[in-house]
């Protein structure tokens, strides 16, 4: 706990936040949406947490991670500014300082959770924590304030709901029951954990519920809880596991381009991030219907991800590509082909950029990119005119590398610079698509980032 009025100092917070591992230059007006978060809690004794809690980008591993895949990430260094004071009821309450707004509801098994808005994040974790753990009835004020486009794909929503969760794990001491503690080991336990809030699944003892609606994995919970300053970490998915930690070059920074066009996981967007969920689920099912009978001299082994298969070779894949000859799940087999194959072109390309990158080979990398965004845009299909342009033109003003990242249909794009040239750079690609997008112009944003750290409590003197 800290004193909560410590937080109106803003150099006091600005040393804090620098020392946890932003960048000076990345600090911005942090300071002051912590200094209005606290000021809008009502709070008998003044004591209160405080929390940073990252965006992320997906520099490589486009929609590959519910499929039991690798994906390169790392935090960025913008984010939630999130207070809470503890209550002594079973109530919460959620102060949305950007948007005016807040919700009010009980820490409860049977929450009924409204979806559509902002206030499923962190309702859906309260039913969550409620039904996994019988003791956790601490209810809690929260604020936050957040310098993150909105809906831009860099994971506002998975960043709400791990906000909410650090705050009410930390007023109810879950972390430290045996209950938790048999199912999460660690850091990586924690982000597959609470991807599960997301995707509705369960996890081990912790038994799952409606979650917010969207099929995903724990890619976003991974880099927003696990991210190191300056490095990319590669993880493997489902169980998740740490595979590299990639320094970047101290001379290179991320620029993000946010197009403006909204990457929500809700209604239309959700339903087409999730049917390319299902189109993944289908070919493990027509895998799975082959039976052990199947005399092919391939493994039997029970297969409940795409990697499972993948994993088995050219024999495997040629196999299951006779599978899908005839469709599955009511997906067409040319659908399924194309999503196949975009899996495991994007892994290919995700292990040579890694290595091409960890070798200080920049032209590599970026070539690898580039072929990245453009089977991203032929076969998984998940792009718009306005990120794929604005892929195009990063290149086009400089960039080392660029390519669109997130769920898509939307949101962002990242771009790869020299850090002498990354101010001029950002400058001449907003420009180049306000020409191009004039009427996204004002809804767009961009702005530079390193690879920051991974989601932290404020620490401050008393």
């Amino acid at each position: 706990m800290i004193d909560l009025a410590n937080l109106q100092d803003a150099d006091q917070v600005r040393q804090a936040l620098i020392a946890a591992g932003l960048d000076a230059d990345a600090v911005g007006d942090k300071p002051q949406r912590f200094a209005a978060a606290a000021d809008i809690l009502v709070s008998d004794s003044n004591q209160g947490l405080a929390f940073f809690v990252p965006g992320r980008i997906e520099v490589l591993g486009k929609h590959t991670d519910y499929c039991g895949g690798h994906s390169l990430v790392t935090a960025v260094e913008r984010g939630f500014c999130v207070v809470a004071s503890p209550r002594a009821d079973d109530r919460v309450r959620v102060h949305a300082l950007d948007e005016e707004e807040h919700v009010e509801f009980r820490l409860d098994p049977e929450l009924d959770v409204a979806h559509g808005t902002w206030t499923n994040y962190p309702m859906t974790v309260a039913r969550r924590l409620a039904r996994n753990f019988d003791g956790c009835r601490r209810g809690v004020e929260i604020a936050f304030s957040s310098d993150l486009p909105s809906a831009s794909g860099m994971s506002s929503s998975s960043a709400l709901i791990i906000a909410t969760y650090l705050v009410l794990a930390a007023v109810n001491e879950l972390e430290s029951r045996p209950r938790f503690r048999r199912q999460i080991t660690d850091a990586l336990t924690r982000a597959e954990y609470l991807g599960t809030h997301e995707n509705g699944q369960s996890f081990g003892e912790l038994a799952g519920d409606k979650g917010v609606g969207t099929f995903g994995g724990s890619e976003d919970h991974t880099a927003i809880l696990c991210s190191r300053p300056g490095h990319l970490g590669l993880y493997r998915y489902c169980p998740t596991r740490m595979k590299q930690q990639i320094r970047v070059p101290d001379d290179v920074v991320f620029v993000i381009g946010a197009s403006g066009v909204v990457a929500e996981k809700t209604g239309a967007a959700q339903e087409l991030y999730n049917r390319a969920s299902l189109r993944v689920q289908a070919l493990v099912h027509a895998w799975q219907a082959r039976g052990a009978a199947d005399d092919d001299g391939l493994s039997n082994a029970p297969v409940t991800y795409l990697s499972q298969i993948a994993d088995g070779g050219d024999a495997a894949i040629t196999a299951l590509r006779g599978l899908i000859t005839t469709g599955s799940d009511n997906f067409e087999a040319e659908e399924l082909r194309v999503r196949l194959e975009h899996f495991l072109s994007e892994e290919a390309l995700l292990q040579e950029a890694a290595a091409s990158l960890a070798a200080g080979d920049l032209a590599g990398f970026g070539r690898c990119v580039d072929r990245s965004q453009e089977l991203t845009d032929t076969l998984l299909g998940n792009q718009v005119p306005e990120t794929r342009d604005l892929a195009r033109l990063a290149r086009e003003q400089g960039a080392l590398a660029a390519s669109a990242f997130g769920a898509g249909f939307g949101g962002s794009v990242w771009a790869l610079a020299r850090r002498e040239e990354a101010a001029a750079l950002c400058q001449r690609w907003r420009d180049s698509y306000a020409a191009c997008y004039p009427a996204r112009a004002p809804l767009s944003e961009f702005f530079t980032t390193g690879a920051g750290p991974a989601a932290f409590e404020i620490a401050m003197d008393s």
